[in-house]
């Protein structure tokens, strides 16, 4: 049995503005990964670095264009290579619902529950930077 993390919540902002915060390297660094490359193209090759020893990647495994974009894990740890994240987003007459999924995970264990913690803070810290403008410093996200 595998397990998974559900995250659904309301981004004031236009579905454009949220699918590049979650597509484009030069905002998902504004409250992700410290570095990040990547096209947002099925078939292309993200890296998610947050440090030399977390240095991470991962295929785009489904997107469109300011409605979906979908990453499988390739190339990171035990609990993580065999997982699919992604954000799906709606349009809505107070901003965009952001869908979060996180599926996959082998086992319930420590690193999972903690996954999920860290996952509610930084998507928390995407609402804050596509709402307010806040950029949390890398060493102080979750």
């Amino acid at each position: 049995m595998s397990h998974s993390i559900y995250f659904n919540f309301i981004i004031k902002s236009d579905k454009f503005t949220v699918y590049k915060a979650v597509s484009e390297p030069e905002h998902l660094e504004k409250w992700w990964p410290l570095k990040c490359s990547g096209i947002p193209k099925v078939g292309e090759t993200y890296n998610f670095n947050f440090t030399d020893k977390y240095d991470w990647y991962a295929e785009v495994v489904s997107c469109k264009q300011d409605d979906h974009i979908h990453f499988k894990m390739t190339k990171s740890d035990a609990d993580w290579d065999p997982t699919t994240f992604g954000f799906n987003l709606k349009e809505k007459e107070n901003g965009t619902c952001l869908n979060f999924f996180h599926k996959d995970w082998p086992e319930c264990n420590n690193h999972y529950k903690h996954s999920s913690f860290c996952w509610a803070m930084l998507l928390n810290g995407l609402k804050d930077y596509l709402e307010k403008g806040v950029v949390i410093p890398f060493e102080e996200r979750s």
